[in-house]
């Protein structure tokens, strides 16, 4: 299918990137149904094209309705940055405007850009509650998005999520786009939406057939080691790690650069131009490894990232899928490969039984596992049942003094 066939402008069609070609397996769902104006509740995963399924439509509807707003809201700056640049890159050409409007940036400079009032806001929604509260209204909001909402509830920003569609018009037309769905991410948006269409894209919870992965069996304190071994192997120019606490990131970003590994750290605990400096460092070439949180990655877009490493599996399953997801976009191929150790297991059970795939351990050469599988069973010894009961028998602090010795 074409563009052509989708009910799409022919000066939108053109405005589109010469790198895109046809239209992808979520956009050719989602745009008729978008334009025909009809509430949508979509699954597709990372890297689907997801953000001009929607992007299209509202700057096709917003061309007929230019006293009308959109608002895309997403759960991270990086992703906020990422969307408004996409859209902007074929809204710009039909005179049409999007802004950026996230934490990290002066709020003043985000009230004299609102001032001339952008036709789409991307946002994230603690911005946002901060800019409402300051006057800004959302009363010409008609095309509402929700991307990534998954990560939207899982984070914590439902809530807002809520306060903020509130403010927008009561006849709002509604668009939420997930890469996993859970019932109470179904439960949760019902209340925001109107009759939706369900549209798949891809099957629940799975991840791109595009992408090899490979899961590695290693002792927990071998894993560092393992990193820079399996680095070394692949002498990819760009290679994403993933660890779950910030505070281990700027550790092992220091061990592999004194294994003469260019690395970057990307978390919370960065400032906001610190985050920017690290992500065109990787994008730039000039380190070649960014060791990442989940929170900080989902806005990580490179266009051929063509390896992801999991230095430890996520806590939750879904994460995984998100992961993997960096890799792999717009019908590339990528490599994803993961570091595991016993204590993990129960971590990868869950990825598995939520994939619905076997996701075999291998060897990794030169890494013999010699730690043992956890029995759980208590390794402490078995305490002495009549000693306790003598102990709480005893009715005076005196009675746990010794006795003196005699002479």
């Amino acid at each position: 299918m074409s563009f052509s066939q989708l009910s799409l402008s022919k000066t939108l069609i053109q405005a589109l990137p010469n790198t895109i070609k046809t239209p992808t397996a979520i956009q050719t769902l989602a745009i008729p149904e978008l334009i025909s104006g009809h509430d949508v509740l979509a699954l597709a995963k990372t890297g689907s094209g997801k953000t001009l399924a929607y992007g299209l439509p509202i700057i096709e509807a917003l061309k007929q309705n230019q006293d009308h707003q959109a608002l895309v809201l997403v759960p991270t700056r990086e992703l906020a940055a990422q969307v408004c640049d996409a859209i902007n890159a074929v809204a710009k050409p039909q005179s049409l405007s999007a802004l950026c409007l996230c934490g990290g940036v002066d709020k003043e400079l985000q009230q004299q850009a609102l001032a001339k009032q952008p036709n789409i806001l991307v946002a994230t929604t603690g911005r946002l509650i901060d800019l409402i509260k300051h006057g800004l209204s959302l009363s010409q909001v008609h095309y509402l998005v929700l991307d990534e909402a998954d990560r939207l509830l899982d984070m914590g920003f439902w809530p807002d999520v809520q306060t903020i569609a509130d403010q927008t018009s009561p006849k709002r037309q509604t668009a939420l786009f997930s890469a996993t769905f859970s019932d109470t991410l179904r439960q949760q948006a019902k209340p925001l939406m109107s009759a939706p269409k369900e549209l798949v894209a891809d099957q629940e919870n799975s991840t791109n057939s595009d992408i090899a992965e490979t899961l590695y069996l290693v002792n927990k304190g071998s894993k560092t080691k393992a990193l820079i071994t399996l680095i070394e192997q692949q002498a990819a120019k760009q290679i994403l790690v993933f660890i779950g606490a910030k505070e281990n990131a700027d550790s092992l970003t220091k061990k592999l650069n004194k294994a003469k590994i260019t690395t970057a750290a990307l978390h919370g605990n960065k400032s906001q131009a610190e985050r920017e400096e690290a992500l065109e460092q990787f994008k730039s070439g000039q380190s070649q490894v960014l060791i990442a949180t989940d929170l900080l990655a989902r806005g990580i877009h490179i266009d051929h990232l063509p390896v992801v490493i999991n230095f430890e599996l996520p806590m939750h399953a879904e994460t995984y899928i998100h992961r993997v997801g960096r890799t792999a976009r717009a019908g590339a191929n990528g490599i994803a490969m993961s570091l595991v150790c016993h204590g993990e297991t129960d971590a990868l059970n869950a990825i598995r039984s939520l994939t619905q795939r076997e996701l075999p351990l291998q060897d990794l050469e030169g890494f013999p596992v010699t730690d043992k599988p956890s029995t759980g069973e208590s390794k402490r010894a078995p305490r002495d049942k009549k000693a306790n009961r003598r102990t709480q028998n005893k009715k005076s602090i005196k009675q746990f003094q010794r006795k003196p010795k005699a002479r």
